[in-house]
């Protein structure tokens, strides 16, 4: 979904410009409280994984192309503070070194994925998991919905984008039937690899995985409270 220069009128890709580095500047803070020497490659394989990912494009139409955001994948992973970080860096180094992606449309794609695409997956991943019984078995399936809802998402707010401020001579309500229509497939893939990856490293290393925390933490909770009721008796 990386949007080219021009295709966006110049005062929406500047307000997407000022969220994108409203975003960024908000994440750096975050993202200490993220990090760790543990975390940190984390950080850097989850980036490199979604360049890669990212790099194998499928047309879409009226200039736009759809692939892999991996935007629920590294929320999941390392946060959602370093995800937007990781992101945004991938799309950087895209749009200087690869031609995916314009320049002036950079603070579009950031918005776009690294912004809408985290956020979104992250918050259904945490809704998705709090239904779902505390175990680490149930981290795999609310990644996958995390991952379909992120790219859904994501296509939605671009078309919402282009009916305010795209300059293809394209009716709003066909980009939004292509964008929708075409990443829900592709949503439903990112959601398979998403939970297969989160499902590898958890695993074999729940303890690097960020959405896990929580049910490691319970553990240790239940056995240091075992541990002194045992000690009581």
């Amino acid at each position: 979904m990386h949007v080219p220069d021009g295709f966006l009128d110049a005062p929406t890709s500047v307000a997407t410009g000022v969220v994108a580095a409203a975003g960024i500047a908000v994440a750096l803070r975050g993202a200490r409280r993220e990090l760790d020497d543990r975390t940190a490659p984390m950080a850097g394989l989850v980036a490199t994984f979604v360049f890669a990912g990212q790099m194998i494009n499928f047309p879409v139409g009226a200039g736009t192309s759809g692939h892999l955001m991996g935007g629920a994948l590294a929320a999941i992973l390392v946060g959602p503070w370093s995800a937007v970080l990781a992101i945004s860096v991938v799309l950087l180094v895209q749009a200087l070194f690869m031609a995916d992606g314009g320049i002036t449309a950079l603070g579009t794609n950031i918005t776009l994925m690294a912004l809408v695409g985290v956020v979104v997956g992250w918050f259904v991943f945490a809704a998705v998991r709090h239904l779902l019984p505390r175990r680490l078995s149930s981290v795999p399936p609310a990644a996958a919905v995390a991952g379909l809802a992120s790219v859904l998402a994501t296509a939605v707010v671009f078309s919402g984008l282009f009916a305010v401020g795209g300059t293809a001579p394209i009716d709003a309500g066909t980009v939004l039937t292509a964008m929708v229509g075409w990443h829900t497939i592709i949503g439903l893939g990112e959601g398979v690899i998403t939970a297969l990856v989160v499902g590898s490293v958890v695993a074999t290393r729940p303890d690097l995985v960020h959405g896990a925390r929580h049910v490691l933490a319970e553990r240790r909770l239940e056995i240091r409270t075992t541990v002194r009721e045992g000690g009581a008796a």
